[in-house]
């Protein structure tokens, strides 16, 4: 590669590892606040979805646990936006990830097309499918509660 454009790719690999964790961590923040601010306020397009999913759940109505669970994803965006809570961050999203992905097996019928399991997804799928990038960003910040400066010198 000619020197040019070597230098010009450090430059820029540089500058995403400077910035791309970091941006990750606000990403994720920025998506769980907007995200869950939506259900308590009775805005959500995942809403349908969401009462259907927790139908079944006892103590509370449908719509009660749509608002817990919007507060619950508020929550998880706030404890993104410090590296000091980030554990707190991890553990809440790990949890409600857990019952994001339970529409692909409680309600197939919404989530897959008619004789298509498991490959034919609706647009609900695919908005439950889009979790895993979502997990991703998480491991790679999960990653860095324990960094310290040896750790970066080593990488």
């Amino acid at each position: 590669m000619p020197s040019g454009l070597d230098n010009l790719d450090r430059h820029i690999a540089r500058f995403m590892r400077c910035y791309g964790t970091s941006s990750l961590r606000y990403s994720l923040a920025v998506i769980f606040i907007w995200f869950g601010i939506l259900k308590p306020l009775g805005i959500s397009p995942a809403e349908p979805l969401v009462l259907m999913t927790v139908d079944w759940m006892p103590l509370l109505s449908s719509e009660s646990w749509l608002i817990v669970i919007g507060w619950w994803e508020v929550v998880i965006g706030l404890t993104f936006l410090s590296s000091k809570t980030l554990r707190i961050a991890i553990g809440l999203l790990a949890l409600q990830m857990a019952g994001t992905f339970m529409p692909l097996v409680t309600l197939p019928n919404v989530t897959f097309q008619d004789g298509r399991i498991p490959y034919g997804l609706t647009m609900e799928g695919q908005y439950i499918i889009k979790n895993l990038l979502i997990i991703a960003a998480a491991l790679v910040v999960g990653g860095t509660v324990r960094r310290t400066n040896s750790d970066d010198q080593q990488a």
